[in-house]
């Protein structure tokens, strides 16, 4: 059996009830743009107009209606990565954030239903800390690089290659690679995790470049993998120092997941939460963001007066969910991820070690 069953509801508007809820069973709402829906996204709008034209607001607005509405009917929350689009973002998100953010929100919901928009293995982990609770992917094939460069039974393989050795995984994995390791990590803890195990040698999969890295800060031998992320690793040195020399006084934000002749070029290497933090209380006056480009659209709202330099790179999997099909996951309620219970049991062992883990 694999580890995720991926459940598909067809359109025709036939699927499960609820537990104590409403039919899953809904008729599309009306999706026309009249004074009430522009009265009531007026809020929403306000923080996108810097990238969303006036005139391409009417196509998001009725949408944005409609999910809010419907996530009040459902008692849903929308948890959006930093890297979904600014309608998504600033419209229609409860809780917005890093792959380490979502995961501890994941954990505290008291929502029926969580709608998951980034990618799949984020799915996956709110199902694994939430298994009672439905969990909804707009998009199925929303995948990942990373998760898909390494399987369990390569975890197994390097077990049996290099025994007694802890094994830290990347949140970037399925369930299955996760019911395999030790712990888990995300980009803005990665050292703490790795210190925390007090072994002299660790294997850190599998981002080869985030593992390179954690490697530069930490005296732990660091054992990887050649994974690594389709964004990221597309980044060079060399095009940060040209950079550089085209915009005098720019400051180089990086993500660890690009190479190291990326980030020692950077003014600051960081998460993506680590990213706003850090451009939110240095305010410079020209920042390069490198990492996902629409994080930059999503972060202009909240750092006001810094002139985004956009290296755009996209993520395509990302860019899979769109304000249609979270629509359409919570109006019939289809594309829910469910885990073996087997695996989610001991996958869970490793997030929780990482949520749970002290600082």
């Amino acid at each position: 059996m694999s580890a995720t069953q991926r459940i598909r509801q067809e359109d025709s508007g036939t699927g499960p009830r609820l537990r104590g809820g409403p039919s899953a069973s809904a008729a599309m709402p009306e999706l026309s743009y009249t004074e009430d829906v522009a009265r009531e996204t007026a809020e929403a709008y306000e923080k996108v107009r810097h990238v969303i034209p006036a005139i391409e607001w009417p196509a998001y607005a009725p949408y944005v209606k409609a999910i809010n509405d419907l996530k009040r009917q459902r008692n849903a929350v929308i948890l959006a990565h930093n890297y979904m689009t600014p309608e998504i973002f600033h419209g229609v998100a409860d809780i917005v954030g890093d792959s380490l953010q979502l995961a501890k929100e994941a954990a505290r919901s008291e929502a029926d239903v969580i709608v998951q928009c980034g990618v799949h293995f984020m799915a996956e982990t709110s199902k694994i800390l939430n298994p009672d609770k439905t969990i909804l992917m707009p998009d199925m094939d929303a995948g990942c690089s990373l998760a898909q460069s390494i399987t369990g039974a390569d975890v197994r393989a390097l077990r049996e290659k290099h025994p007694g050795v802890p094994i830290v995984t990347y949140v970037n994995t399925s369930a299955e690679v996760k019911a395999e390791c030790d712990i888990c990590c995300t980009s803005s803890n990665a050292v703490e995790v790795v210190e925390s195990l007090g072994a002299p040698r660790v294997l850190l999969i599998p981002d080869q470049y985030l593992a390179a890295n954690v490697a530069q800060r930490t005296d732990v031998e660091i054992l990887t993998w050649e994974g690594a992320c389709i964004v990221h690793q597309r980044f060079t040195g060399a095009e940060m120092r040209e950079y550089r020399e085209a915009v005098p006084g720019v400051k180089i934000v990086a993500h660890p997941e690009c190479p190291t002749d990326v980030t020692a070029e950077a003014d600051y290497t960081g998460s993506t939460a680590g990213m706003i933090t850090w451009l939110k209380q240095n305010r410079p006056e020209k920042a390069l963001l490198v990492t996902e480009c629409s994080m930059a659209d999503n972060i202009a709202a909240e750092a006001p007066g810094v002139d985004f330099v956009r290296p755009c790179n996209l993520c395509p999997y990302m860019k899979m969910i769109t304000l249609p099909k979270i629509l359409a996951s919570l109006v019939h309620m289809r594309d829910e991820v469910i885990v073996d219970p087997a695996i989610a049991a001991r996958a869970r062992i490793a997030v929780e070690r990482m949520i749970n883990l002290k600082s």
